[in-house]
């Protein structure tokens, strides 16, 4: 029975780790992608027509992670903020994860 609650607890714990990376990929790519492009270089053609913010460019990489946070839960220009849509660990890890494109 150990055993069996041991095996059990462990796929729980790889599972909650498994998915957490998945969807934040998924939630990139609903709520990201569009405008920045599925390598961050927001070049699409709504990415050019908003000028969004390529995020592999100068001005991006020294923004801290704070920084982007606000704009992301707030809003900065044409970008909509997505205080009402995500949560803050959702932005934290979106943050963490355009930091990761390349």
């Amino acid at each position: 029975m150990k055993k069996l609650i041991s095996m059990l607890a462990a796929g729980a714990l790889l599972a909650a780790a498994i998915p957490a990376g998945a969807q934040t990929a998924d939630l990139y790519k609903s709520k990201c992608q569009v405008c920045h492009g599925a390598d961050g270089r927001a070049d699409t053609p709504a990415g050019k027509k908003l000028g969004s913010k390529d995020f592999h460019s100068p001005e991006v990489a020294k923004a801290s992670d704070q920084e982007l946070f606000e704009i992301t839960k707030k809003g900065k220009e044409k970008m909509p903020g997505y205080d009402k849509k995500l949560t803050d660990d959702q932005i934290k890890d979106l943050i963490k994860y355009i930091r990761a494109l390349k």
